[in-house]
Order: structure tokens, then sequence, then C-alpha cells
């Protein structure tokens, strides 16, 4: 298992309802990512960055089953030998449209994908996309990891069912809109310090119809300390992490060994 991950996030605005620009931005940005002298070995990039939030159009908008996304991550992770936690994209099946994450290692194999699994009623989700209905579980060259996409941060039990099967970095692509910055900051340090994990979060920056995105996108520790943070330009934020952190916090304060499920377990329903 490597111990230092590299990464890359991409901070970008989104055009709502446009499909063919905002791939066409994405595709510029991924070749700038890599082409830095320091080239990551994962990229991460905004929650539905193919369509927006154009609800009302997302039945003709979806990526049909993901195709073309799976298409453009698949051939640029295989070509550049890099690792890809895809953002997320509006994917339309047989049964609806879902707010979807694919991962790619760097062969170009998709690895999994992840479906958002609590819809946020204030922007009216739940009336036109479906819930996931499995945990988004990773392994990024060796590292064990979790996803999860912007409101699913409200839920510490979700993240906290990722670090117990043995997630040591959580990857959370967002579109987390003004003014409830405090709230991304608490709630992204919260579920870093509480599971003593790394947390690689994008969130996208410009504007929306009425709504204003601030960016904000950050790297978190397993100590709750921010090692990297975007303001709210468009922009490709850089970093390292160290996973052996991670180890190191653990066996510090050893949380998972002095959990009591049995007792509080029970009444989490």
């Amino acid at each position: 298992m490597t111990q230092k991950l590299k990464f890359a996030i991409i901070q970008m605005n989104v055009k709502v309802g446009d499909v063919a620009h905002n791939m066409k931005v994405l595709q510029e940005k991924l070749n700038k990512a890599v082409a830095e002298n320091d080239k990551p070995d994962v990229i991460l990039f905004p929650e539905m960055w193919n369509t927006g939030y154009a609800l009302t159009e997302i039945e003709e908008l979806a990526d049909i089953e993901g195709q073309k996304t799976i298409e453009l991550l698949s051939t640029f992770a295989q070509t550049h030998n890099v690792n890809i936690v895809g953002g997320s994209i509006s994917q339309k099946k047989a049964d609806g449209v879902y707010n979807t994450i694919f991962a790619f290692d760097r062969n170009g194999e998709l690895i999994n994908d992840y479906s958002k699994l609590h819809l946020f009623r204030l922007m009216d989700e739940e009336k036109y996309l479906q819930a996931g209905n499995e945990l988004g579980n990773l392994e990024i060259d060796g590292v064990q990891a979790g996803m999860m996409i912007c409101y699913d941060i409200r839920f510490p039990e979700l993240a906290r069912s990722l670090a117990l099967e043995g997630a040591q970095v959580l990857f959370v692509p967002a579109q987390w809109p003004k003014p409830r910055l405090h709230h991304w900051r608490t709630l992204l340090t919260a579920r870093a310090i509480e599971n003593q994990m790394y947390v690689v979060a994008c969130n996208r920056m410009g504007q929306s119809g009425d709504t204003e995105f601030f960016g904000h996108s950050m790297v978190i520790d397993p100590w709750g300390e921010i090692v990297v943070e975007a303001g709210e330009e468009d922009v490709i934020l850089t970093g390292e992490i160290d996973l052996s952190v991670v180890d190191k916090v653990r066996s510090t304060i050893p949380i998972f060994e002095d959990r009591r499920p049995q007792l509080y377990e029970r009444v989490v329903k």
C-alpha cells in the first residue's frame, strides 16, 4: 500500500443544462491537471458537473447508463496513468435518474460507482432523482477509501460506516451554495475528526440562476486540520496526503477500539 497520495481537485463552474460545454471544460482541466510537473495520483471534481441542477430537464440531459462519462474518464485515466474519482453526474437508468460518481483506476478500469444516498429536499432532488442504496467503498493504489456526495456529509453514520469498513480517505464532490460556508467547513472537519480519516472535498464555484457557489474545496487531515483550501476562484487545488498519519492518529486515540455499539446502535434507526 502506498503511504502518500498526490491529489488534484478541479474546482470549476458548471453551466446548467449544457452538457457539451461542461464536458469540454472538464477535458481541458483534466489535461491541465496532469500537465503539471507534479502529476497527481488521483483527481476529483464537483457534483453534477455534466448537467448541473437542471432538474426539470434532467430526464433528457442525463447520461444514459453513464456511457459518455465512462468513455471519457476511462480513456483519460488509462492514457495518463491516473486514478479518477469522477465527481458526480446525472445518470439515466431504467428506473430513473441518479446522482452518481464513477471511479477509475490507473488502467482505466471502472472500480466502483456510488449514487447519492440522501436527496436534498431544499432543492427538490427527491422529485426528480432516485436515491442510491449502496455504500461507496473504494480502493486507490492499495488505499481504502470511501465516497459521499454533498448532502451526505450531514449524516455522520454514513461516514462512520465507511470508516468501519476500513476507509482512510473520504472523497466528497459537492455543489454546496452560499451562505452555508460555516456548515461546509464544520461538517467536513467533524467527519475527519470523528473517523480519524482524510477528507478530500471538491465544491463547485460560480453562479447558477439565483444560487451562488463559494468553492472552498479543501483537504482535511485526521486531526481535523485543514491541509489546503481553495478560495472562490476557478482553480485546480493540488497537494499530498500522508496515509501514515491515519494510523498514527488511530493508535493515539483508539476510538474504534473503545466503541460500544451494543448500547447505542440499537437506538440509531
